[in-house]
């Protein structure tokens, strides 16, 4: 069931509607603010915009190194799995 939630986010008051419960919520938004507060530490111009662009780029970056890293994680898996089956195999 959605639920409305109000977070705050580079000090905009934001109303946002998951199906996710409240723990889950605050954590994505804490981590949002986490990476908020690195981007705007590592950028001259403190403009809000230009913050929440590269903590985007930054989040989009991380994300994507997990997806590959998890790509890389199941094609390990599923070649060790069918040389399990061969040897399974090979034994009968």
């Amino acid at each position: 069931m959605k639920k409305r939630f109000d977070v705050r986010i580079l000090g905009q008051d934001l109303s946002v509607v998951s199906d996710s419960g409240d723990e889950h919520v605050a954590n994505v938004v804490g981590y949002v603010n986490e990476k908020v507060q690195a981007a705007g530490k590592s950028v001259a111009n403190r403009d809000a915009l230009n913050i929440a662009i590269l903590a985007a780029l930054n989040i989009a970056d991380e994300y994507l190194q997990m997806a590959g890293t998890k790509e890389d994680i199941y094609s390990q898996l599923e070649n060790r799995s069918e040389r399990l089956i061969h040897l399974i195999n090979d034994i009968r």
